[in-house]
């Protein structure tokens, strides 16, 4: 009996001590196909659009993120480090979107306040953020997937850091290219 102990008391000890690269996840692995998506949305440079799928971006990579919520710390962070890599990405034919659960308003609210300039989308129920391995209701974990122009995950980053990411984001995607 307390070998037994000792042994469970060990394997709760290794696991909470494990590094994050043991750590189970559910998002989509690098080469697997994008998991589509038909989300309602906000970007202020493109006011008829409301609804965006994953075939509107096809040819071009595609930064998809996953973020808490509109107007945090963290997510203001990363959304504005993004903002200001826009014409960046945009030289390397890359698009940026931002998904939460938070509604349209809100995004355009957000996007108004501090100046994001591509597009947030709304996915309140999770179901997205959840076949991309980003839902721990009743938020989106911070998790970003590079997607190829041909919709293959090229490179992902789970329980990401907000400060820095952006560059991060493009440095990989200048690899990539």
């Amino acid at each position: 009996m307390r070998n037994l102990v000792v042994i469970i008391l060990i394997s709760f000890f290794v696991l909470l001590n494990s590094n994050s690269t043991l750590a189970f996840d559910f998002a989509p692995e690098v080469g697997d196909i994008a998991p589509d998506f038909h989300l309602e949305g906000f970007n202020k440079y493109i006011k008829t659009k409301t609804v965006w799928e994953l075939n509107d971006f096809k040819g071009k990579w595609l930064v998809i993120y996953f973020y808490p919520k509109d107007f945090t710390a963290g997510c203001t962070l990363e959304a504005k480090g993004f903002s200001e890599l826009k014409n960046d990405f945009s030289k390397y034919n890359t698009e940026v979107v931002g998904i939460s659960a938070d509604n349209q308003d809100s995004h355009e609210s957000f996007c108004s306040e501090k100046s994001i300039n591509y597009t947030l989308l709304s996915d309140p129920e999770g179901f997205i953020s959840d076949k991309y391995g980003s839902w721990i209701p009743p938020f989106s974990d911070r998790n970003t997937f590079l997607i190829s122009p041909d919709g293959i995950i090229s490179y992902r980053w789970i329980s990401v850091i907000p400060i820095n990411h952006a560059k991060e984001v493009l440095n990989v995607l200048k690899k990539k290219l």
